[in-house]
């Protein structure tokens, strides 16, 4: 996808002298309110653990990196991968996919849901203020498409108000390739932050998950006497060498079979196109199981997740119930939309430790100091 060829954005601006329109995406998403607000929001394991592990924001630095490398290796635009890796998580809510989950549980009642990307969108659409000349931070069409389609596709019956995202064809390459890009971070990563925290069984992800203990046995059989830890990252980078590998491979050759030879032909595939081999997506799907059964579902994770859960259910309900109770322009917001809209953005918006403070504040209970 070349800049040149963008469909360009909302509000005309002038073109930068030396930077291309993706580049200036890049640079206004790193500039954001809501990217700094990252660095606050946990990715699995929380601060009270660990200084060492990753959150939200370290999460998508390290998306961002591999999808340079996979979309510079693939012969694609990687401007255009990089600002969509960095923007790809910027409408997470507090304490990750399980808060995701509860705010939509909670606009369910009242015909709405939430989505993390889609709530992506409005923020850099409507919450971000920066500019004189127009709201949002006037992303590319392209940038926002890839908000809205680098996981899944939508249909117009889905969501009529995004209809202009072509919701029946499929996104370019660029966006393609981020939702693998993502699975290869946040499942090697979290191997990684398990291990730090003393919660994986060396020889359980050996057994189970055969292409890391492949990688182990090797690098064990080369360095017998090498300290543990070092042999585990040295297997580690070795898995996340294979799988980010495999991506490029694989999309060339599903690119090559599909003829396509520009960025209309992409869009008209009956399929994605960026995508791992079956061998290797089969390997991956076991890596993920393997994290689900033996770490995400740790105790000291889930009763974590479960307080912080609870105090962002009673949050919503009490904002919800307390007219004044948010700051004025999220009240002011709630004039023009639905409250349960309002307050429903304010959550989604606040880090994890100020929405835990907010909570101890309205409820007086030690959630602070968690």
């Amino acid at each position: 996808m070349r800049a040149e060829s963008s469909r360009g954005r909302r509000y005309l601006e002038p073109e930068h002298p030396y930077r291309s329109e993706y580049a200036r995406d890049r640079d206004r998403i790193i500039h954001s309110r809501a990217f700094r607000r990252l660095e606050a929001k946990t990715q699995v394991f929380t601060t009270r653990f660990s200084d060492h592990f990753r959150n939200r924001l370290t999460h998508t630095l390290e998306v961002s990196q591999i999808a340079r490398t996979v979309a510079g290796a693939s012969g694609l635009n990687t401007e255009l991968a990089e600002a969509l890796a960095l923007v790809h998580d910027i409408g997470h809510p507090p304490f990750g996919h399980a808060g995701e989950r509860k705010l939509d549980e909670l606009m369910r009642p009242f015909g709405g849901h939430f989505n993390h990307n889609l709530h992506a969108l409005r923020i850099v659409e409507r919450f971000e203020q920066r500019y004189l000349d127009f709201p949002g931070l006037n992303l590319t069409f392209e940038v926002r498409e890839g908000i809205v389609k680098h996981s899944r596709q939508y249909t117009a019956a889905e969501l009529p108000d995004l209809s202009e995202y072509l919701l029946d064809l499929q996104p370019p390459l660029e966006a393609q390739l981020i939702d693998c890009v993502d699975e290869i971070a946040y499942n090697t990563a979290d191997l990684d932050d398990a291990r730090e925290a003393d919660l994986l069984d060396l020889s359980a992800l050996c057994t189970e998950v055969p292409v890391f203990g492949e990688a182990y046995s090797h690098v064990h059989a080369a360095y017998p006497s090498a300290l543990e830890k070092l042999k585990f990252n040295e297997a580690l980078k070795k898995v996340l060498d294979l799988l980010a590998t495999d991506l490029i491979e694989s999309t060339r050759h599903e690119v090559r079979l599909s003829g396509a030879s520009n960025v209309a032909d992409v869009r008209k595939a009956p399929k994605r196109l960026a995508a791992f081999s079956k061998e290797t997506a089969a390997q991956n799907a076991q890596l993920k199981r393997f994290l689900s059964a033996h770490v995400y579902e740790q105790a000291v994770i889930t009763e974590d997740r479960n307080r912080s859960v609870r105090c962002l259910e009673e949050l919503f309900q009490y904002y919800l119930q307390t007219p004044g109770a948010m700051p004025a322009p999220h009240e002011q917001r709630s004039g023009s939309e639905p409250r349960h809209v309002a307050v429903c953005d304010y959550i989604a918006g606040m880090t994890d430790q100020f929405l835990l403070r907010q909570h101890h504040e309205h409820f007086g209970d030690s959630a602070a100091a968690w």
